[in-house]
């Protein structure tokens, strides 16, 4: 029975001490990795918010250049028919947008979706002035068309997005 209470004296100073040794370290090591991870967090962010706010400018840009006033005039040629003016603003409205598609992981779901939706209108308006024409029309008899139906519009989509897309910016800026 002595030689147990001997070893208690001598194991039990040492297991409190190791006990408190171990938690003390413990304890500074989780505040140490919680300190280097708020550093890597705010370094991120430091690149990323940059990134964030370029992405939005780009597809502030992109929906600019996709709004028919602007589109019709930068694509339209002088003697292009109908047809081939139709064809070519469509696909400067895919270019453009396949030119940004990588902004979207900056933006939130909804903005992009708005962006999106703004693309698809705009197409499907320049297809509905084109169907209004005959096959023999000229690009400027669908450039007017296009101008035509843009001005019943009460706000083009291109404008809706770009107003969301704002509006974000401010909340999240």
């Amino acid at each position: 029975m002595d030689v147990a209470f001997e070893i208690a004296k001598i194991l039990l100073p040492c297991l409190v001490v190791f006990a408190t040794c171990f938690f003390t370290v413990k304890h500074f090591l989780d505040t140490e990795t919680k300190r280097r991870l708020a550093e890597i967090r705010l370094a991120n962010q430091n690149v990323v918010t940059p990134m964030r706010l370029q992405a939005y400018e780009r597809v502030a840009i992109l929906l600019e250049r996709i709004n028919p006033n602007h589109l019709v005039t930068r694509v339209h040629k002088q003697g292009m028919s109908a047809r081939l003016l139709q064809t070519e603003l469509t696909k400067a409205i895919r270019t453009e947008y396949e030119h940004n598609l990588s902004q979207q992981i900056y933006m939130s779901n909804h903005a992009w979706e708005m962006v999106k939706t703004s693309k698809e209108e705009i197409a499907k308006l320049i297809n509905v002035a084109a169907s209004k024409l005959p096959d023999t029309a000229t690009g400027i008899e669908l450039s007017q068309m296009i101008l035509q139906v843009t001005q019943q519009i009460d706000k083009m989509p291109t404008q809706v997005a770009l107003e969301y897309i704002k509006r974000e910016v401010g909340q999240v800026f």
